[in-house]
């Protein structure tokens, strides 16, 4: 009799384990619980294991399915009664990770009591999660009333290798775009009305949660785009939003990690000022700017570097030229003006302080508040972006730019990209910046990142030019926010 109970556990227990499905190493496959085949799962064998469930379904905190891993060499499913070598994946925001030693492989189990339908996904890897949040944000452009300019987090920071002495020669930007690489994340962007009925912040904050909505407007072109050191970047323009309207935004990368929110606001119905992008001389540059809406014939309504007014472009790129020839008149390389700071820096600090002068922003007055610095201590004040009024015809801050022809608000430079760029450079230039106490803030924002004696970095009256919010309140250039 005890030879016959000892054979059908053995049958149960060979049952059981033929039941389990297998977990590929470093991939992922997709569940939902009312259609398991079994409540359990084989892992791979890993010196070092990354296990990651993703749940796919539902809205934070509204899951009440378990999942319980082990290491140990059982027949028996992990579960709520704990024992050894037994652990439960800690579900926050939709996500659990386990990490540890899998020499001889494992066991992922899932207890759903209450019979939810769920889905979600297992993942198993040797090189890290493969599901993840990621802590690079996706970075706000600008908008108009209907359109919106936006990137992924930064991927493949470019090698930057300085010139040497004697062939110190540093490369004068030009109308060519750097070649893209020709491997990149598969980005995809998600974009919802704050004020929707079921926010995106309300959601399992999971890629795989996030592939099934439904996004806001029209991608009318998703590009790549090298646009600092940061690294290349998927760039969005959108189409067809509703002006003054909240935003969040989302990027999923690779259908498995996460990137967000971030949050934007479209500007009023009378904001009339074009988007430009793409330019190679200036790749940082990708906001609105005072000219006449360009007569493209497609929905790709945006100034770039082929229908740019040449009046503009051309004698930028001559400033370009000759403030590079004017530095490397210095023997480079050979003698050094300081020991921090090189020729080719000086020429990368000018050319952003250029490129960020010479293209006027147009702003719009915004109601957010922002975190202000004081005494040492966080306090929510309202703090004004930038903003000097124009009206219409007069004469424009870069008189390449001709007159335009409504009334609208220029959002000023930050004082601080002249001052990296009086940092970097060597004193014979004569470069200078306008003094604090004096007219500085008559031509650029003053005390917004920095203080306003410019010697606390990053402790000026919200520290950074913009944030995650969509508040803008100076023009950095392309600066990421903090």
């Amino acid at each position: 009799m005890l030879q016959a109970t000892l054979i059908c556990l053995v049958n149960a227990a060979l049952v059981l384990a033929q039941s389990r499905q297998r977990i590929s190493l470093n991939s992922f496959s997709s569940f939902n619980t009312q259609n398991l085949a079994g409540t359990s799962f084989l892992l791979p064998r890993a010196d070092i294991l990354s296990v990651s469930v993703a749940l796919c379904s539902g809205n934070l905190g509204s899951s009440t399915t378990r999942f319980f891993v082990t290491n140990a060499s059982t027949t028996d499913d992990p579960g709520p009664e704990g024992g050894t070598d037994v652990f439960e994946l800690t579900m926050e925001n939709g996500l659990g990770v386990f990490q540890g030693v899998f020499t001889d492989g494992g066991i992922l189990a899932v207890d759903n009591e209450d019979n939810e339908d769920l889905s979600f996904q297992i993942g198993a890897s040797d090189n890290g999660p493969l599901h993840e949040t990621l802590d690079a944000l996706p970075l706000f452009g600008d908008t108009t009333a209907n359109q919106a300019l936006l990137f992924s987090p930064p991927f493949d920071p470019p090698s930057i290798s300085d010139p040497t002495y004697p062939n110190y020669t540093l490369p004068i930007p030009g109308l060519d775009a750097p070649s893209a690489p020709s491997t990149s994340p598969n980005f995809t962007l998600v974009v919802a009305e704050t004020s929707a009925s079921t926010p995106l912040t309300s959601l399992q904050q999971t890629a795989c949660r996030f592939s099934s909505q439904r996004s806001s407007g029209s991608v009318v072109n998703e590009s790549l785009w090298l646009r600092d050191s940061d690294g290349w970047r998927t760039q969005w323009i959108l189409n067809g939003l509703t002006s003054q309207t909240n935003y969040t935004a989302y990027v999923i990368q690779d259908s498995v990690k996460l990137s967000g929110p971030i949050y934007f606001t479209t500007k009023t119905a009378a904001f009339n000022c074009p988007l430009v992008a793409f330019l190679p001389y200036c790749p940082r540059i990708s906001y609105a700017i005072p000219l006449s809406t360009p007569q493209t014939g497609s929905d790709l309504a945006i100034y770039d570097s082929t229908n740019l007014p040449s009046d503009i472009s051309k004698p930028l790129i001559g400033y370009l030229g000759n403030f590079t020839t004017s530095l490397t008149t210095f023997a480079c390389g050979r003698d050094y003006y300081s020991p921090l700071k090189s020729c080719a820096d000086c020429q990368r600090e000018y050319q952003n302080w250029l490129c960020t002068i010479s293209f006027p922003r147009c702003g719009e007055t915004s109601t957010s508040s922002s975190r202000k610095r004081q005494d040492g201590a966080a306090q929510d004040v309202f703090v004004s972006p930038a903003l000097a009024s124009q009206e219409s015809g007069a004469e424009p801050r870069n008189p390449n730019f001709p007159a335009f022809s409504s009334s609208y608000e220029l959002l000023l430079p930050c004082l601080e990209t002249c001052f990296a760029t009086d940092r970097a450079c060597p004193a014979f230039l004569g470069f200078g910046c306008p003094d604090t106490n004096y007219n500085a803030a008559v031509s650029y924002g003053v005390g917004y990142i920095d203080g306003v004696d410019s010697d606390m970095q990053g402790e000026g009256m919200t520290g950074t030019a913009q944030d995650r919010y969509g508040n803008v309140w100076c023009n950095s250039g392309g600066t990421n926010p903090l």
